[in-house]
């Protein structure tokens, strides 16, 4: 029964208090809602799901995988430190890849809820490597001013502040998140191992190069400091956008590049790796010119959410020898068919606004790229109705603004 059917059947429960009855529909809840998200938990008997909007803000299990992919046989020292446990999703996977962890979460309750978590996990059937997690019910402020460094350090500290203020309003600078990691830095950099990490896990609407200026601008640190980028997709949807820091072997006087990769861990083997260098250093040849004018026989190409997150606007296009559409146009096109592009691919039937000539009824896909109308307002102005194998592509080609009929590949 889902849980907003149980909801309605009090009376069935009434050797429950209500406070029983509460976190009875709790876990019913938890478990419907992240079933799919996390089917490592979902498969342990009598795992603890938190409140709504810990389940709904959580890292899936794919996205924790993947940190823990990148942490694996890489820096481990054997200690991993996560200073924003939340419901532990994170701290889970990580764990796995260290002899010990420490989750820090001021939430008593998150961390109550962890505590039984992570002892039953040691129990259960769930094959594991490792599982070793100590969780301190503090702030990661207070953490840290009672952690001595000593020697050794951790071999990764993890974080992934809050993205709202006191109010509940979003926040769209690192140090306006919390804890404030801009501040907490120096700190962070005093307690890792010589070869330890930080990885910041960071809202896809925070600006990269912003949160990247912000932390480099903070004074003391040292010169070969940088922050690799790593903008994790799923499904073509970004989930979240992680930074890494990373010290380099490079002379004084030369500044270190950042490595970024964009990644749908729907498609891991497309993963796109480049630096801000690259692009800038990249030239695409003018489209105008290079293309038939009827466009039919051609692709169409449009990179995947992590690339144009990434800002590999100009270096996407020149490594699979595509042409851009226009400057702010991020739709590429070609004369021969790419395969192991990243990202959808239509093959070009037409051009022009043949829909008004098919007359009222045609269905139809509307997509829109720096066109001056909405994708409502074209499907509009055409008659379309949704669906069908068809796309229409409203975008700005070289200028002008251009209708471009498409099947997907």
């Amino acid at each position: 029964m889902q849980a907003q059917d149980l909801a309605f059947q009090r009376d069935k429960y009434k050797h429950l208090s209500d406070e029983e009855w509460r976190w009875f529909l709790q876990q019913v809840e938890g478990r419907e809602r992240t079933a799919d998200k996390l089917p490592t938990f979902a498969a342990i008997d009598d795992w603890w799901y938190p409140v709504r909007l810990s389940c709904e803000q959580c890292s899936s299990e794919l996205t924790a995988r993947y940190k823990a992919q990148m942490v694996n046989g890489t820096w481990s020292n054997g200690t991993c430190l996560d200073l924003t446990g939340g419901y532990g999703v994170d701290t889970y996977f990580l764990s796995e890849c260290f002899d010990h962890t420490d989750y820090v979460e001021q939430n008593t309750e998150l961390c109550r809820i962890a505590e039984h978590n992570f002892a039953l996990s040691r129990k259960s059937k769930v094959e594991r490597q490792k599982l070793s997690i100590a969780v301190h019910n503090t702030t990661a402020e207070d953490f840290l001013l009672s952690s001595p460094c000593g020697e050794a350090g951790w071999g990764l500290i993890f974080l992934d502040p809050a993205r709202r203020d006191s109010h509940g309003g979003k926040v769209f600078r690192l140090a306006d998140c919390t804890p404030n990691v801009v501040e907490l830095l120096p700190s962070l950099l005093a307690h890792l191992a010589p070869d330890g990490r930080i990885m910041l896990k960071l809202s896809p609407m925070l600006d990269l190069t912003q949160a990247i200026k912000e932390l480099s601008a903070v004074s003391g640190l040292p010169s070969d400091l940088t922050w690799d980028v790593h903008v994790v997709a799923v499904k073509n949807e970004v989930k979240e956008v992680l930074l890494v820091s990373r010290y380099t072997d490079l002379p004084e006087n030369r500044k270190p590049e950042p490595t970024i990769t964009a990644i749908d861990l729907s498609k891991p083997e497309q993963a796109f790796v480049f630096t801000r260098e690259e692009e800038r250093d990249t030239t695409l040849p003018p489209f105008e010119g290079r293309v038939g004018v009827g466009f039919a026989g051609f692709w169409l190409y449009e990179p995947s959410a992590a690339i144009l997150k990434a800002g590999a606007y100009k270096l996407v296009g020149a490594r699979f020898g595509l042409h851009k559409l226009d400057v702010n146009t991020h739709l590429y096109v070609s004369d021969r068919f790419v395969p192991d592009f990243p990202g959808r691919v239509w093959e070009v039937k037409a051009k022009g606004e043949r829909g008004k000539a098919k007359g009222e009824g045609l269905k139809a896909n509307v997509l829109v790229r720096n066109y001056p109308l909405s994708a409502e307002q074209l499907k509009k102005k055409l008659h379309l109705r949704d669906g069908g194998e068809e796309y229409v592509i409203g975008c700005r080609i070289a200028g002008k603004p251009t209708l471009l009929w498409a099947e997907r590949v």
